[in-house]
Order: C-alpha cells, then structure tokens, then sequence
C-alpha cells in the first residue's frame, strides 16, 4: 500500500498537467499507474479508462479508482482531492485577472503553440490505447462503427459507449 503522502504529491503533480482537458494525459497516467507504481494491470487500466467515460469528470474518475487501489478510501479521497487541486487554485488566480491576461501577446501566442502538441498527445494517447485493445476483427468493427457513429450522428458519446459495451457482451 502506498503512503497517502505519496498519492497525494503524485496526483497534485498530475493535476498540474491536467489543466486544459484530461485525454492529453492518458500516457502520461498509464505510465504512473500501470508501469511506474503498477498500481494497475493494463487491462485494468483500460477497463477504468473506458467505465470512467460513463461519468463526469472521467479522468478524474479514474484517479479516483487508482487512489483506491493504492490506498483505501483515504488514498480515493486524497486522489480525488490532489487532482483537482491545481486546477482550481489556478482558476481562481487566472479568473480574478482575467480581463488583464486576455490581451497579452506571449499568452495568446503560448497557447497557440500547445494546441498541435496537445493534438499529437491525443494521437499517441489514442495510438497507445489502440495497440492495447484491437486484438481481432471484432473490435476493429466496433471502433469503424463508433467511430462512424460518433462523427457523422449526433449521438450522444454516452450511448455509443453504451452501445459498444453491449456488443461487446453479446460478441463474447
């Protein structure tokens, strides 16, 4: 079992990272959680990875399952707490200066420079991802068909995750 002070200077490094949006970090996370402190299997991993989506915040959701699994419920409550941590305390900083940052150029020109890394980081997140998990025709057909459905319909994500899973059940 790993120390609550550990999960929570892990998480509050990991919450650092996590502002702008949680997919980025899905091999930085599968790193930590499945490689470095092998608190999860990779199917584990994957399995959360794919039952987080069900809920809000699913990343986090994550954290929190991985904290329970390293500590207890301390560890779920100390994961849950310490990822969200940074993101608030710098929300709460950036919206009180909003109206003065907005127009800096180093800022606007910052963050147009992160969006093609954080596209490459989704790449290789779902890169990773795939190679794990497309084992046979099975799920290639279910990745096709989600795939299809969620970029051309106006399907909920939900329901296609719902969807994919029941066939899932029924094909094994």
């Amino acid at each position: 079992m790993t120390s609550l002070l550990a999960i929570a200077w892990i998480y509050v490094r990991i919450g650092l990272m996590f502002v702008g949006g949680g997919y980025v970090l899905i091999p930085l996370l599968n790193h930590i959680m499945v490689e470095q402190y092998h608190w999860l299997t990779l199917r584990q991993f994957l399995d959360g990875l794919a039952l987080s989506q069900l809920t809000p915040g699913p990343l986090a959701m994550l954290a929190t399952f991985t904290g329970f699994r390293a500590g207890g419920f301390p560890g779920a409550l100390i994961a849950t707490i310490c990822i969200f941590l940074p993101c608030v305390v710098l929300m709460l900083i950036i919206g009180r200066n909003y109206h003065r940052l907005k127009n800096i150029t180093f800022i606007k020109s910052a963050l147009d420079g992160l969006l093609p890394a954080v596209v490459g980081l989704v790449a290789a997140a779902a890169w990773n991802l795939g190679v794990s998990s497309l084992s046979g025709i099975k799920e290639f057909i279910v990745l096709a068909v989600g795939f299809a459905v969620f970029k051309w319909t106006k399907i909920s994500p939900m329901v296609v995750i719902l969807g994919a899973g029941i066939v899932g059940f029924l094909l094994n």
